[in-house]
């Protein structure tokens, strides 16, 4: 056999060798530690950040291998409800009751800033999205937002420059949790936001707060909770319906139709979505559950 016969042979078998690891499927199912308690997600690359109400952690995990660990470790007087990863590689972290926000590092964990945007027992920080000149928060007990805004250079403002933003429009209070999920058009002049208690939709003027509803044929998305917005499409979590609603929006976002729903018999009650590629990946709050401390946990991959 010649050289060049015994070159082709040993590299047909390498490539042999290589195929199935290298066209091993990401998992549909990625676990998270016992007893975590999640609730918010996002990715950065292959990485994935999934926040821990009760104790403020944060976790890391990889999405091809289904592996990771604890990056922020619990944090005594936080929550993390909602979060968002930044393109500067910062965790954005809403508090929950606490009324506060927190910042980390999204390669090291360490604690970059905190503050203190509402006080009193009526409040609930729910989701943040962060967009180039801001990171906005939502609050479900209130008819405001809140923005932390981030300077030209990407600083953070100091607690003395936290916004408080009241909603208006078309936007009404009412019983129980009201904004949750919150998302940005991609130049950031746009908010959408989810009102969870009467599955409605609005989008928001950042400079003034003034809420338009957005007009929904198809269905309403109550009991929405995280959202994503890619493009004209728009994903709405529904914790308690265990699915997530496609919503194919105008191009001015005025309206738009329910064109399906996305489910899973591994869907337990999921409360926040992210994006990879043609993947959603949905956490499991698994709210109601027995004994949630010693619950397992599991984030889900559906395609889109």
């Amino acid at each position: 056999m010649t050289a060049a016969r015994v070159f082709a042979v040993l590299a047909g078998l390498a490539l042999l060798v290589a195929t199935p690891a290298a066209a091993r499927p990401f998992p549909d199912v990625l676990p998270l530690p016992t007893g975590f308690q999640p609730e918010g997600i996002d990715i950065r690359g292959q990485s994935f950040y999934v926040g821990s109400i009760p104790t403020g952690a944060v976790y890391r995990g990889d999405l091809r291998t289904g592996t990771g660990s604890v990056l922020v470790p619990t944090q005594a007087g936080r929550a993390a409800i909602g979060l968002d990863v930044d393109s500067r590689g910062r965790i954005f972290v809403a508090g929950g009751p606490t009324g506060q926000a927190y910042v980390y590092d999204a390669r090291t964990g360490a604690s970059l800033a905190s503050y203190q945007l509402a006080a009193g027992a009526a409040t609930f920080v729910n989701d943040v999205i962060v967009t180039k000149d801001a990171a906005w928060f939502t609050e479900s007990q209130q008819a405001v937002l809140y923005r932390v805004p981030i300077r030209r250079n990407g600083s953070l403002g100091v607690q003395d420059d936290v916004e408080t933003v009241p909603l208006t429009g078309d936007f009404e209070l009412a019983a129980g949790f009201n904004v949750n999920g919150i998302d940005a058009t991609r130049d950031g002049k746009t908010l959408v936001v989810v009102q969870s208690n009467l599955g409605r939709l609005y989008t928001v003027e950042p400079a003034t707060g003034e809420a338009d509803l957005v007009e929904l044929s198809g269905g309403d998305v109550m009991f929405g909770d995280g959202i994503l917005l890619d493009g004209k499409t728009l994903y709405v979590v529904q914790n308690q319906l265990n699915r997530v609603a496609v919503v194919r929006l105008t191009r001015s976002l005025g309206s738009g139709t329910i064109v399906e729903h996305l489910t899973d018999p591994a869907l337990d009650v999921p409360t926040t979505i992210a994006e990879f590629g043609r993947s959603l990946y949905a956490v499991n709050a698994r709210f109601g559950t027995p004994n949630p401390g010693s619950a397992a946990y599991s984030v889900t991959r559906l395609e889109k």
